[in-house]
């Protein structure tokens, strides 16, 4: 349901493109955006639309990191400029929607398969 594309071996100082397309079975898209998980460390917020369009960044990659998203709100990339050796991870496609289950809302994560970025010194 989210298809992820873009990773890759890349020298520090380069730019990798990272891109993510959702299938319109996950439904009414609220937030979507870039997770990444290092080996040994837990999964971090990378970037991130909110669900008022606003975006948010990590401060690792603030200046450096730039997402994007098209105007259906079923892709979103995530341009990486300047990337350091600590950038390296798996990253992950993340979208989620809000359904309502017993009266109540609910939030539904999606997640993509992972791109592995592995950035050299």
């Amino acid at each position: 349901q989210l298809q992820a594309s873009g990773g890759g071996l890349v020298q520090a100082g380069g730019s990798l493109r990272l891109s993510c397309v959702a299938s319109g079975s996950i439904g009414s898209i609220v937030g979507m955006g870039w997770y990444r998980q290092a080996p040994g460390e837990q999964r971090e917020l990378v970037a991130t639309f909110r669900s008022d369009g606003s975006t948010n960044y990590a401060d690792s990659v603030k200046g450096r990191f730039t997402i994007s998203r098209d105007n259906a709100k079923t892709t979103v990339n995530l341009q990486m400029n300047s990337l350091k050796p600590e950038d390296t991870a798996v990253y992950y496609c993340n979208a989620y929607v809000f359904r309502r289950t017993s009266g109540a809302l609910v939030r539904n994560d999606y997640w993509g398969q992972g791109t592995l970025v592995t950035v050299s010194s």
